[in-house]
């Protein structure tokens, strides 16, 4: 096994998740099968129970692990599927740590960092990097580690002395380190200054482990004799230096190593550089084409994300990503209007009636309307209020997870007259409960006690459009993350009153799709669909839902989304150009104003300036 560490100076944010998947991206078009791990140094054994504005999205994997959203940008840009384990946190070390001391274990000594933590770190990675991720049999031929934070943090003192001993243990030829580091342009001089980088190198190797490839995130591509002062002060290799410049969009970043020699580098530090069945030029064609795409997409159409966390765009990266996957393949551009659900709500009038007005001009401009996950009743009001005119107004709806128990909340008050409907979740007390919580559910302990990971929907209604979008398959499996579900004993009432719930589990008590029929298209799904999107592989409700052929027009008041459905029943497989009208990223909104989304190259999701869109 090879080893290929990547980790981060100077300041947080700098895009090591990105750089790692690249790095895997590249070494996989070498011919290369490729397994990833994350290290996380906070206390927390997952990031189950993290606040979106802590840590951004939770990402959830088959194993139903809940993990940090680099993870997703590796299965994304891979097309792997991890396990809970390939996310290692300081909690589950010292878990595992101290398991161990109280079943005697270690016979007696005294437990320390320095052998036992360090030891357990390597015995682990070791372990994980095995586990075959690709759907082949047998281990990956190398595993990209990303180490979290950034060098100096006292929290990553136990992993970077682990990481010393592991590059030391497996061998020369069997480890690659590279470090990404900031190389900043000052804006009076104009210059690009190297003494962040000499600085974050110098800490790094007082700490052990010395870098054998630099990756500089800058403005622009590095001048050649700042490489050779990067070169000669922190004894790298020019060739090893690359520039992770900014770039017009997020595949891109494969590119840029691919065409600054990057995989070479890694190649020969790993001894791999002779092999002959190793391809010495990757193949990228279908990235090339993806980026490309992207660059030239013109039209647009715009889809409101009305939600609670909109202050922080790394809480929806996975939708955010689901989008644009489709996107790309349908040619075509997305704007996405960020809408604050509480900005919604009829006591905004009074408290903020510019923010009131603003949030309702942006859902009534949109063509298309997504209400993503979440938890809390924080702004859950203003989400029922996006359903309800989303369905009265025949505009295209996806609602995942939550979204789609706020659909059902609002088709009982406003279709049923149930007026006091709810779910338990928000008013325990309810006499009309449409959502409640789940039998196997906790309400004491909140970590890993949802119902998580890959679960089975079948579909109950054949011609429904969900089942179309699928391909006609008779179950799906895709990733949950809830602790709520729709009340099996009302489903009777709903579907009288024309709310199909045409997706089921495999006991048909618990809801997983719901349409309404005559609407357009308004589905919601208990699951989560954007977990399982890939670039080449869109997921078919994202595909399936905001869809133009021409800009501003959906293709259900065109009618292009009946011929698609009726492609599906045909048994071809539909192109998602012929079905979406989304995009790349131009300005994103938020209350009628442009705003910057964060950390562009970090998590992949990028900012528009004016210029175009940057890192």
């Amino acid at each position: 096994m090879k080893y290929v560490l990547v980790t981060g100076g100077v300041v947080s944010g700098l895009g090591k998740g990105v750089t790692a998947s690249s790095i895997g991206v590249v070494l996989k078009a070498c011919g290369l099968r490729i397994t990833s791990i994350k290290i996380d140094p906070y206390l927390n054994t997952d990031a189950g129970t993290m606040s979106p504005f802590e840590h951004g999205e939770v990402f959830v994997l088959d194993d139903g692990g809940e993990v940090d959203l680099d993870l997703g940008n590796y299965e994304r840009f891979l097309d792997i599927k991890l396990t809970r384990d390939n996310n290692i946190t300081t909690g589950k070390i010292y878990q595992s740590v101290i398991d161990k001391e109280r079943k005697g274990e270690y016979l007696g000594k005294t437990v320390q960092v320095v052998p036992h933590i360090t030891n357990a770190i390597q015995e682990w990675i070791e372990r994980v990097a095995m586990i075959p991720v690709d759907g082949k049999e047998g281990p990956a031929d190398v595993c990209v580690i990303e180490l979290g934070g950034t060098i100096g943090d006292i929290e990553s003192m136990p992993f970077i002395e682990a990481l010393g001993q592991f590059s030391y243990r497996v061998g020369p030829g069997n480890f690659c380190l590279v470090h990404v580091s900031l190389v900043p342009v000052l804006n009076v001089v104009g210059e690009q200054k190297t003494k962040p980088t000499q600085h974050s190198v110098r800490g790094l190797r007082g700490l052990g482990l010395t870098p054998n490839i630099l990756a500089c995130r800058s403005t622009k591509e590095l001048e050649d004799n700042v490489k050779e002062k990067l070169s000669q002060f922190c004894h790298v290799p020019a060739a090893n230096i690359v520039t992770l410049y900014d770039v017009s969009n997020i595949w891109r970043i494969p590119l840029l190593l691919r065409d600054q020699k990057a995989h070479e580098a890694i190649l020969k530090v790993l001894n791999l550089d002779r092999v002959e069945s190793i391809a010495r030029e990757p193949k990228l064609d279908e990235w090339v084409e993806r980026a490309t795409i992207f660059d030239a997409l013109q039209n647009t159409v715009r889809i409101a994300m009305v939600g609670k966390y909109t202050g922080l765009s790394d809480s929806y990266l996975s939708v955010l990503k689901a989008l644009l996957h489709a996107s790309v393949d349908c040619r075509r551009k997305l704007v996405v209007d960020w809408v604050a659900s509480t900005d919604l709500e009829d006591s905004t009038v009074i408290e903020a009636p510019d923010a009131y007005k603003a949030a309702w001009d942006l859902l009534k401009g949109a063509d298309g309307i997504l209400v993503p996950g979440g938890f809390g009743d924080r702004g859950v009001q203003g989400k029922i209020l996006a359903a309800k005119y989303a369905r009265e107004k025949n505009v295209p709806y996806l609602g995942i997870c939550l979204g789609m128990q706020i659909a059902v909340v609002e088709f009982a008050r406003h279709v049923m007259n149930l007026t006091d409907a709810n779910s338990t979740e928000f008013d325990p007390d309810t006499k009309t409960p449409c959502v409640i919580f789940m039998p196997e559910g906790s309400k004491t302990h909140m970590g890993a006690t949802m119902r998580l990971g890959s679960r089975r929907t079948f579909f109950k209604v054949a011609d429904c459009k969900s089942a179309k979008l699928y391909g006609n398959v008779t179950y799906v499996d895709e990733r949950h993350r809830h602790r709520y579900e729709v009340n099996p004993d009302m489903v009777p009432e709903f579907e009288n009153a024309g709310l199909q719930f045409v997706g089921k589990d495999d006991t048909g008590r618990r809801m997983e799709i719901i349409e309404i029929p005559k609407h357009r298209y308004f589905v919601g799904a208990q699951f989560h669909p954007e977990f399982k999107s890939r670039p080449s592989k869109p997921s078919p409700l994202f595909v399936g839902k905001k869809l133009s052929e021409k800009p501003g027009l959906v293709a259900a008041a065109s009618g292009q989304l009946d011929r698609v459905l009726q492609d599906c029943c045909n048994g071809h497989v539909v192109p998602a150009r012929h079905i979406l009208s989304n995009g790349s990223y131009t300005t994103v909104h938020q209350n009628g104003h442009p705003k910057k989304l964060a950390n562009g190259l970090s998590n992949g999701t990028y900012y528009a300036n004016g210029n175009g869109v940057h890192a």
